[in-house]
């Protein structure tokens, strides 16, 4: 986390990139799928102000976690409801992927030719955008992961499994929560973040390697 207060307007500002890219590519995907949901409520857009949340942006700070404002889908308007939002929840991750490579060309590239502030701020986009794409794919609610693997479970028990998910979400954020603060006081570690930090390493070196 940043500690001065340039490293935190850096981190602000990939953080409304990430945030703004991600959510706009699930309400893009959705209308494109033939949902006009989030575009009916303003979410068909890149303005930050459409989808970050203030709490959700405090909690980063706080606990290292946060969210912005989900983006309102309505399955019933697709073809194929759990395919189509799969691929729906599937898009805000590869999006800040995306970000992370477009982003990494330059650093890769033409690094000696910008000052440290621009360098400081195009490595803060590019961790930050891997960052949001990996946690998001965890299979859990109401994170895009949970949705995406829905996929895989068969169709006589996707109901079920919808269910399990609305259920589920407040103990995720528990398990988070005791995670984020209580594990590493007890055992000197996070699970979560010992996944996320080898993931983000894994994904990082892929993006670079492809830049």
């Amino acid at each position: 986390m940043p500690q001065s207060l340039f490293e935190i307007l850096y981190f602000l500002i990939a953080l409304v990139i990430a945030i703004s890219v991600h959510e706009f590519a699930h309400a893009f995907v959705a209308y494109k799928l033939g949902d006009p949901t989030a575009k009916y409520h303003g979410r068909l857009t890149l303005n930050p102000l459409a989808h970050l949340d203030p709490l959700g942006t405090l909690m980063i700070f706080i606990a290292h976690f946060g969210w912005g404002k989900p983006v309102p889908v309505n399955p019933y308007h697709f073809k194929n409801p759990v395919k189509d939002s799969a691929l729906v929840s599937l898009a805000g991750p590869m999006s800040n992927f995306l970000v992370a490579f477009l982003f990494a060309l330059p650093l890769k590239y033409f690094s000696g030719y910008f000052p440290v502030e621009v360098l400081i701020i195009l490595w803060a986009i590019v961790d930050l955008n891997i960052l949001l794409g990996i946690f998001n794919l965890l299979p859990f609610p109401p994170l895009d992961g949970s949705k995406i693997f829905a996929v895989f479970i068969p169709a006589a028990r996707q109901n079920a499994y919808f269910n399990f998910l609305q259920k589920a979400q407040p103990y995720f954020f528990v398990f988070i929560l005791v995670d984020i603060f209580f594990l590493p006081r007890i055992l000197g570690f996070s699970l979560l973040w010992i996944v996320l930090g080898n993931l983000f390493d894994f994904i990082k070196t892929i993006i670079f390697l492809g830049s």
